[in-house]
């Protein structure tokens, strides 16, 4: 099942146990994956999109290679 909750960089710090600056500095970076949704000029993503980047993202220890 598809999860559509929408996370805002609290929600990603929280889950990556970083603060939400570095979340936002993963972004100015081009480090995270475009939002899923804009509103008032808030970037959000869905949860599965973190989760998946999440996987994927250099330094990944539960990464199979």
């Amino acid at each position: 099942m598809t999860d559509r909750r929408l996370w805002s960089y609290k929600d990603i710090a929280a889950h990556i146990r970083v603060q939400p600056d570095t979340v936002r500095s993963y972004r100015k970076h081009g480090l995270l994956p475009p939002p899923d949704h804009v509103e008032s000029g808030k970037p959000y993503w869905y949860v599965d999109t973190i989760r998946l980047w999440v996987a994927n993202r250099p330094g990944n220890r539960s990464r199979q290679g």
